[in-house]
Order: structure tokens, then C-alpha cells, then sequence
């Protein structure tokens, strides 16, 4: 699959701003103005999950009409999702695990992989196919904070993006780690912002979460 502008790498990805949002859309009429909200108000990297039936229509859709976004699909779970993802336009793709069939799919594609993982083995697992830079999730639920301190010890060489339970109120405590790259989360495109068409009020939450620092 070859793409406009150069490949990314995960790196690229969770460097680009503090927060990633993870957005679930039902209509794909608001994929493109929600897009260029998010992007007014610093936050290029999006995240649109596979969890819709309108996701791959709304992914091309940013990625055709909206060149400042940089829009990647999540909840890939398979190979195909991977493929489906990639013709869409999708230049990352994040999953809730990770097994080695969906990181050959992401290598075979040139689109970087943002695995979810929740303990040591997965971790481990992960660095063994070379992937450093990885979801923790569900963070919140799976240990948090205590349990991202614990890894840096014997994982001092991998980031994470915790997603899952996170929030405005304690994205700066996440962010304020050494081994946490960015965060991401659904809070910068609530479903009633969405629903009301208000992209000047997701455009002020994005503003909101691009100044977030740890």
C-alpha cells in the first residue's frame, strides 16, 4: 500500500502530541469536520476504531478530505481488519492485543502497529517481533499507574500509550511518567458533542488535551 506522504513509525505516532483520541463514529457525515476540529486544535494523530459499521467509510473519508489529519484505524483485530484498514487510507493501526499474524499483517502493509498489552509476557512477546512502543490496556483496570511504574524496571527500553479509563483528570499524572509516550482516550469526542455537531467544542477540548504536559 503506498501513501502520499512518507511512512510513519509507532514512534512518530505517540511523539506527535500528548494524547491520541480514540474516536467511535456512527455517521460518517461527521468524520470530516471532526477531523479538521481536532486537528484546529493541535491533535493530528487520530484513532478510528473499527467498532462501527461506518469506521472504513469514515477513515477514507479524513484521509481524502482532510491532509492535515494523520488518521489510523483501532480495534484492528485480524489480518484482514489490518488490509481493510489499509485501503481505507489508515497510515497506523492500533489493536487491543497482539499476536504475531496481526504484526506481520501491519509489516506487510508499511503501517506501524500499536499493540495493546497488559502484562510482563505480552510485553515480552511483543518485543520479540521488534515492537517497543505499545498500548497499555485497559490501562486503569489493569494497574495504572503502579503497574506502569513497576514495568519501567525491567522494561526500560519500551513506551507506552495508555489507553482505557483514561481521562482529563489523569491523563498529566500518566503523562508525567518516563515510559509513557502519549495517552489516548475517548474524552475529546464525547457522543454529545458529536451528535450536536459542535466541533468548536471538540475543537477547545483538543486545545485542551495538545497543552496537556507531565
Amino acid at each position: 500500500m503506498s501513501h502520499p506522504t512518507a511512512p510513519l513509525t509507532a514512534e512518530d505516532v505517540v511523539q506527535d502530541a500528548p494524547v491520541i483520541p480514540v474516536i467511535v463514529l456512527d455517521e460518517p457525515r461527521h468524520a470530516v469536520p471532526l477531523a479538521r476540529a481536532l486537528v484546529a486544535g493541535g491533535i493530528r494523530m487520530l484513532e478510528v476504531t473499527l467498532r462501527t459499521p461506518a469506521a472504513l467509510a469514515c477513515i477514507e473519508a479524513i484521509a481524502r478530505d482532510v491532509p492535515a489529519a494523520v488518521v489510523g484505524a483501532g480495534t484492528a483485530r485480524s489480518a484482514a481488519d489490518v488490509q481493510a484498514a489499509a485501503r481505507a487510507g489508515s497510515r497506523f493501526i492500533v489493536s487491543p492485543g497482539y499476536v504475531p499474524a496481526l504484526g506481520q499483517a501491519c509489516r506487510d502493509a508499511g503501517l506501524p502497529l500499536l499493540p495493546g498489552v497488559a502484562t510482563a509476557s505480552e510485553i515480552m512477546a511483543a518485543g520479540a517481533d521488534g515492537l517497543r512502543v505499545l498500548k497499555f490496556f485497559p490501562a486503569m483496570a489493569a494497574g495504572g499507574v503502579p503497574l506502569l511504574k513497576s514495568w519501567h524496571g525491567p522494561f526500560g527500553d519500551v513506551r507506552f500509550c495508555p489507553t482505557g479509563g483514561v481521562s482529563a483528570g489523569n491523563a498529566a499524572q500518566l503523562l508525567a511518567l518516563p515510559n509513557v509516550a502519549c495517552v489516548g482516550g475517548s474524552w475529546l469526542t464525547p457522543a454529545q458533542l458529536l451528535a450536536e455537531g459542535d466541533w468548536a467544542g471538540i475543537e477547545a477540548l483538543a486545545r485542551q488535551a495538545a497543552a496537556l504536559r507531565g
